[in-house]
């Protein structure tokens, strides 16, 4: 919440409590005088027009009248609490909130706005800690207020305090559901304190609440970036890019595609290069006939793979080692045979002797999940250990799962 929109709930919560004492006043048995109470019915009057300084003058009228009794002092000063928050001088709010609550005439509901008022008073002046110390205060003394929650969570940030931050928002890691804007609060404070494991902690928070593309283009960049991420991850990076709607570009469509081919799955790399074409990416300008050629040979290695695909299936799985079967299962999966591609891999990681094991399992999780076996890859995601990127990767698709 913004410094103004926060400066219209002090002085809304302070003319209430002013109000409230007045009109108290007025129907005690001790009253208040005429010459006390006219003035300061006009000092009400401009505060609810936000002319806090020409109330503070009527306010001054009533307290030039002599012999004061307690309460006429007492709703004097609530009086020019509520003004001094009218007119925007912070100090005064503080002081004269202050000394209406140290008199101890006000109290319980009562005290409520001039405890908010305070509050928001030193989130003004920038003194955060004394802000974050007072909204607890308020919502301790039974303050329900929704924008004070606002006030407590900006002060914890701005004050540098991200361990509060942090404790504010336990709720989403028991599924409760945060606004976004106070997850980029977490997500900011993380990243003004250089800490990288928080910050990335709190991107993923977001993409699993908010699975917005932004969210995503930060998470796998900084993914890439760690120490011992392989590169032959990328196209790994590709598949999660397209399913979280991060593939755009006209060479993002084209790498893909290719890496796709180089891996031995001609099917996937037809799913790559007919969403660039849809995207109106690829097949466009200067570059349409070199798009064209890498069409041409996706189709050509489709049908030699088709072609051969009975022998091939035969001798992976009379092999040794399962890695063939699981090259083989991913070719049927992105060819719109589910089913048995994924057996296939099944049946690949199951044989053993796999280069790569973790490699197989991110790669049957993530066929499982462009599958709609949901749940079923992220099972089979969980249980990706390697510490090349390939756990790191898994834990995305699983977050991406989950969003």
């Amino acid at each position: 919440m913004n410094r103004k929109a926060l400066h219209v709930v002090l002085c809304a919560a302070l003319m209430f409590g002013a109000s409230a004492g007045f009109e108290a006043a007025a129907q005690k048995a001790e009253g208040v005088r005429p010459e006390v109470g006219k003035p300061l019915q006009a000092a009400q009057s401009l505060i609810r027009q936000r002319k806090g300084r020409e109330a503070m003058a009527e306010i001054a009228k009533a307290e030039a009248v002599p012999n004061r009794t307690a309460y006429e002092n007492q709703v004097i000063a609530q009086m020019k609490a509520a003004a001094s928050s009218a007119s925007g001088d912070n100090d005064a709010t503080i002081r004269n909130n202050m000394a209406v609550l140290d008199s101890g005439r006000a109290s319980g509901r009562e005290a409520l706005p001039l405890v908010q008022g305070i509050a928001v008073a030193y989130y003004n002046k920038k003194e955060y800690a004394e802000a974050a110390k007072w909204t607890q205060r308020y919502f301790r003394e039974g303050g329900t207020d929704p924008a004070m929650r606002s006030v407590l969570l900006q002060s914890y940030y701005l004050g540098n305090d991200c361990n509060s931050v942090s404790k504010m928002l336990a709720g989403v890691e028991e599924g409760k559901r945060a606004s976004e804007e106070d997850l980029q609060i977490l997500a900011n404070c993380y990243l003004k304190m250089r800490d990288t494991a928080g910050y990335v902690h709190a991107i993923e928070m977001l993409v699993v609440q908010y699975p917005k593309k932004q969210y995503w283009t930060d998470l796998l960049s900084r993914v890439q970036k760690k120490p011992g991420f392989s590169d032959r991850l990328g196209l790994d990076v590709y598949r999660l890019r397209m399913a979280t709607g991060n593939l755009t570009e006209t060479n993002d469509y084209f790498e893909a595609t290719q890496l796709a081919l180089q891996a031995g799955v001609p099917a996937e790399a037809k799913v790559f290069m007919d969403k660039g074409y849809e995207a109106k990416a690829l097949g466009q300008g200067k570059e349409a006939d070199r798009h064209a050629r890498l069409r041409a040979l996706v189709e050509k290695s489709i049908a030699d793979s088709q072609k051969n695909r009975a022998k091939d299936e035969q001798d992976a799985l009379a092999a040794r080692e399962g890695d063939d079967l699981v090259k083989l299962g991913q070719n049927y999966v992105y060819e719109g045979k589910a089913d048995k591609g994924i057996s296939l891999m099944e049946q690949g990681i199951k044989k053993g002797n796999l280069k790569r094991p973790d490699d197989a399992k991110l790669r049957l999780g993530e066929a499982q999940i462009y599958a709609g076996k949901r749940n079923a890859g992220v099972q089979t995601l969980r249980d990706v250990k390697g510490s090349d990127g390939t756990a790191d990767m898994a834990r995305l698709w699983i977050l991406n799962a989950r969003a």
